[in-house]
């Protein structure tokens, strides 16, 4: 009779323990859903001058300078940068956290075990019922466990939040590989520029001795005065006193390629020390429309996924209003001798709950801590999203107003070009005086290096363009996720 009342007690409690069970799917705090963020229609900038709307086809941006060293050293980037490297990491921290929480859907088992040898005092020993000895060896073993039972979906909650932030991790290491495709690619257009830039100077240092020899030799011939030869002299010197500038700047823009793919700073050298011209730009480019910077800028995707954790993050605060059920139970033996004989056999299990009644408002503060930080998460998204509208608008007139810069410098390099041929000439009949001489070759010198330096900006405002419209991201963010989920090495999946 007895046995037959606690099995019907041990089936009330499992049934009762179900029932709290299939309310884990009501969730406690505000369900999430996504911004929908105003954005225009339509670029504010007139769209001109090899840059055109429409579909943007900006994953591999850097196939379209049309040039197959960049190409290789992009792809090496991805491979060996460790900014790279350290985003990565990130995932897999997000991930590690993401699995402390799913692992609270589950129960808490805990083995122990003790070994104790006692001695009771003499005035114990004498009264009866004496035991057998003052000394007796006591031991026990078993394990016990605990399992919440997710009613108010605290548990729900917390998996949602760390779920939001793996998929935050993920766009965070896709804005670092957007951010390092565009960084590799400046530089590298810096070592061209740089390079384009010292051979205009250098052409200028042979064509200004040259100057200074023929000033020379009319004032030995008593043709010029002293002065020339002073001025040419003074012409020559700025060049030459210039171009150590532009080798400093070449070596460090190499240095620079280095490292950002992981390598030592003179690891380039080979390739790189040998000139080759500035990469061209193509004939159009195509920005998109103001919707599709949204979907395709990590930064933006990555504020929209923390602010859905955060949000997760209120639910999680509003459980700890409701009581928190659980089961839990022990087995074990415990004797003072042969302890695994039955008779030393102790087991308990029940259902139990924690409610806490009164905190002073703690709860009910944390909770609108919690609301208040997804508020902050929330301008957060919306300012990042102005922010990239922002950057886009800017690069395309950069790109726009640095190509009408480059053709009227490219007019004026003609101009001053011919300029020297011509005040040459009229030097060397004595029609002109050498000021007029000086001053052209002083202007070419500043309007070719200037040209050249415009040119590599132009490529530089494309890449900055391109950064801004999120190139050179893997649009299936899912798919890196599957590839950590499957990673069994530890090695980055880059």
């Amino acid at each position: 009779m007895k046995a037959s009342h606690e099995a019907a007690t041990a089936r009330t409690m499992v049934a009762g323990a179900l029932c709290a069970a299939a309310l884990g799917g009501c969730a406690v705090g505000p369900d999430y859903v996504a911004p929908d963020p105003n954005v225009p229609d339509m670029w504010a900038q007139e769209v001109s001058a090899g840059v055109a709307e429409g579909e943007s086809h900006v994953q591999t941006w850097w196939t379209t300078l049309n040039d197959p060293m960049l190409d290789d050293i992009i792809a090496r980037a991805a491979g060996g940068n460790f900014d790279l490297a350290e985003a990565f990491a990130r995932i897999q921290e997000a991930r590690a956290l993401r699995g402390v929480a799913t692992g609270e859907r589950f129960p808490d088992v805990n083995g122990f075990g003790f070994y104790e040898r006692n001695r009771v005092s003499e005035t114990v020993f004498e009264q009866p019922p004496a035991p057998q000895s003052r000394t007796q060896n006591f031991q026990g073993g078993g394990f016990d466990a605990t399992w919440e039972i997710d009613v108010w979906g605290r548990i729900t909650r917390s998996i949602e939040s760390t779920d939001a932030g793996l998929q935050a991790s993920v766009e965070d290491y896709r804005d670092v590989l957007v951010v390092l495709y565009a960084e590799v690619a400046t530089a590298y257009v810096d070592v061209r520029a740089f390079q384009a830039r010292i051979e205009y100077s250098e052409a200028n240092i042979v064509a200004q001795r040259d100057t200074l020899q023929l000033t020379e030799d009319r004032r030995r011939a008593e043709l010029a005065p002293v002065l020339d030869v002073r001025q040419a002299e003074l012409t020559l010197s700025e060049t030459e006193a210039f171009l150590p500038l532009l080798r400093q700047g070449l070596m460090q823009s190499i240095h620079r390629v280095a490292v950002l793919l992981g390598e030592y700073p003179g690891a380039l050298y080979d390739q790189l020390l040998a000139p080759a011209p500035i990469p061209g730009v193509p004939t159009a480019v195509s920005t998109g429309l103001p919707a599709d910077l949204v979907r395709q800028r990590p930064d933006i995707r990555r504020a929209e996924r923390e602010l859905a954790a955060q949000t997760a993050q209120i639910g999680v605060a509003t459980a700890d209003l409701y009581p928190r059920f659980s089961l839990s139970g022990s087995f074990a033996f415990e004797g003072t001798s042969d302890l695994l004989d039955a008779g030393n056999l102790v087991w308990s299990w029940g259902p139990a709950f924690q409610w806490n009644l009164f905190d002073g408002g703690r709860v009910r503060n944390r909770i609108h801590v919690e609301e208040a930080r997804t508020e902050q998460v929330l301008r957060r998204y919306e300012q990042t999203v102005l922010r990239a509208l922002e950057e886009v608008e800017n690069a395309v007139v950069a790109y726009r107003e640095e190509q009408v810069r480059r053709d009227a410098l490219e007019r004026s390099v003609t101009a001053a070009a011919e300029s020297v041929e011509l005040v040459n000439t009229l030097y060397r009949t004595g029609l002109t005086d050498f000021q007029n001489v000086r001053d052209m070759e002083a202007s070419l010198t500043l309007q070719q290096d200037a040209f050249a330096e415009s040119q590599g900006r132009v490529v530089k405002n494309l890449i900055e363009l391109y950064r801004a419209l999120g190139g050179g991201w893997e649009p299936d963010p899912d798919e890196l996720v599957r590839e950590i989920e499957d990673q069994k090495n530890g090695e980055p999946v880059l």
